[in-house]
């Protein structure tokens, strides 16, 4: 077989190699910068002493200890893990200072975070952030205590909690199409409150995550690979 012929065999499957890169490479690098679909609700946190954790039980069924926090905070999120936390530390001490504790009741201090004006619903503006000191019954659950400070709550038929001191208005979980216009942008915080954020929250950039890259990585590596080898068979 000639050099020339031989040639023009190898650069067959080495082209249909090459666009099949092309087209993994664009489909990784698409599904970076796709962006799915996210909610509009209000999330339940738990304080574990310095920082917040998404708690794993509604506020209906968990049933928190004298001296726990717990926290509210209303925004757009896909998931929990996407899930913007209450922008105040879950601080017992300060909280709850001003309410000394009683014999037969416990003490539960709420963050309660409406969000940014880019998490309202049309038409609706967020209260103000607060902190509220809940004294009740030792059995009490966390949206039993919840309704002792922040009056009225609204759930739908399956107790998911949709407004709290009726914000907001209407809906309740509703899906936003665009979650990435959609995300709020928090505001300048003071040095305190950067202070007291520090380290909750994890890096949300906008680039491509580093699962991607390795795979964007693997797929070249591979290509490379595959070339250099048809090359040894020539």
């Amino acid at each position: 077989m000639s050099r020339a012929r031989a040639a023009a065999r190898l650069r067959v499957p080495l082209v249909a190699l090459l666009a099949a890169l092309v087209a993994a490479s664009a489909v990784l690098l698409g599904a970076g910068s796709a962006q799915a679909a996210g909610y509009r609700y209000w999330s339940f946190w738990e304080g574990n002493g310095k920082n917040w954790e998404y708690a794993t039980q509604g506020p209906s069924l968990l049933r928190p200890d004298d001296g726990t926090v717990q926290g509210f905070r209303f925004a757009v999120s896909e998931d929990s893990g996407d899930a913007d936390q209450p922008r105040r530390a879950p601080d017992f001490g300060a909280i709850c200072a001003d309410t000394p504790g009683k014999d037969g009741r416990k003490r539960v201090a709420l963050v309660i975070d409406p969000g940014t004006t880019t998490d309202a619903p049309d038409g609706e503006k967020p209260p103000a952030l607060r902190t509220a000191c809940a004294q009740v019954a030792p059995d009490a659950s966390s949206a039993e205590a919840l309704a002792a400070v922040a009056k009225p709550l609204r759930y739908d038929d399956s107790a998911m909690l949709c407004a709290i001191s009726g914000y907001p208005r209407t809906g309740c979980g509703e899906q936003v199409s665009d979650s990435g216009s959609a995300k709020p942008s928090e505001p300048t915080k003071t040095a305190e409150d950067a202070g007291e954020d520090a380290g909750e929250e994890g890096d949300g950039g906008g680039g491509p995550s580093v699962g991607l890259l390795v795979g964007i990585g693997a797929v070249l590596l591979l290509g490379i690979a595959a070339v250099a080898q048809a090359r040894r068979r020539r």
